[in-house]
Parts: C-alpha cells; sequence; structure tokens
C-alpha cells in the first residue's frame, strides 16, 4: 500500500498548526495521535485516510515514513525542528513554518478534529500507556505492523 503523500503532509501540519501552543506535543505524542485519526477514520468509514503503515515499537508507534516525509519538509523549509526541554526530558518539536492549507473533507476533519481534542493534551508516557490498550496495539507483536482491519475488534 503507498501513502497519500499530500494527505500525510497535510495532516502532520494540521495537526501542528492545531496544537502549536501545546508544550507537550513533542515526536511521540504527533506520532500517536496521527495513529488514532488513521485508525479510527478506518474504523468509522473502511477507508485509509493517509495509507501509512504503524509499527508497534518499544516506545510506541512509529509511522514507517514518518522520518522521511519530516526530513523532506524541514528541507524544503516547511517545517522547524527544535530539541527542547520538557521537565526532565527532551523532547524533538516540530514546528509548521507556514499555516496549512484545508485540504480535507468535513468528513476527515470531524475524525481529524475529534482525536486532536482528546488526545493532544497526553504527554508521551500518558499517550503511549492509552496507546497499548487499543486492540490493535494488543494484538501485535513489537516490530511488527499494525493491522488497520483490528480496529473491528475495538
Amino acid at each position: 500500500m503507498r501513502i497519500n503523500e499530500e494527505k500525510y503532509i497535510n495532516l502532520i501540519m494540521y495537526i501542528l498548526f492545531k496544537c502549536l501552543n501545546k508544550p507537550n506535543l513533542g515526536k511521540t505524542v504527533l506520532c500517536t495521535v496521527m495513529y488514532f485519526i488513521d485508525f479510527n477514520y478506518y474504523e468509522l468509514y473502511g477507508d485509509f485516510l493517509t495509507k501509512e503503515t504503524y509499527i508497534k515499537s518499544r516506545k510506541g508507534i512509529k509511522p514507517k515514513h514518518f522520518k522521511e516525509i519530516t526530513q523532506s519538509l524541514i528541507d524544503k523549509n516547511q517545517l522547524f525542528l527544535r530539541k527542547e526541554p520538557y521537565f526532565t526530558r527532551t523532547i524533538h518539536r516540530y514546528y509548521p513554518t507556514s499555516i496549512p492549507s484545508l485540504k480535507f473533507t468535513p468528513q476527515e476533519l470531524r475524525v481529524i478534529n475529534s482525536s486532536i481534542r482528546k488526545l493532544s493534551d497526553s504527554n508521551a508516557t500518558s499517550i503511549t500507556r492509552f496507546a497499548w490498550h487499543d486492540k490493535p496495539l494488543v494484538n501485535t507483536e513489537l516490530g511488527d505492523e499494525i493491522n488497520y482491519n483490528d480496529v473491528f475488534l475495538r
């Protein structure tokens, strides 16, 4: 399955823009919010939003194409990465350098905004703990791809 790169980039930029003033929104929170948006959308509509492949890792959820896409956006000066202190840790914070365009349908925006409202105030520890109880992750071994169809076991 090939990702929808335009939708993927728009999703990253939209989440970052909506959560710009949230000091907790580091890479772990961003990736987990993206996971829930994609999987919630699939559960509700039986269709893929970004078509991203997510991997279960010791630190939580890793979107397969996240590093290459964010690096591409940094190289094009559309995104800025900064390591910042967050309590006793250092988080990787991404900042959009422009206002993102809204290239989402009203249906997509409902799922995106709902997931952002529900999850974006979490820190990395609490959102990862929450995600570990989601059926798709429960049914996946470390290092394996998370199966979208497992959302129907929720």
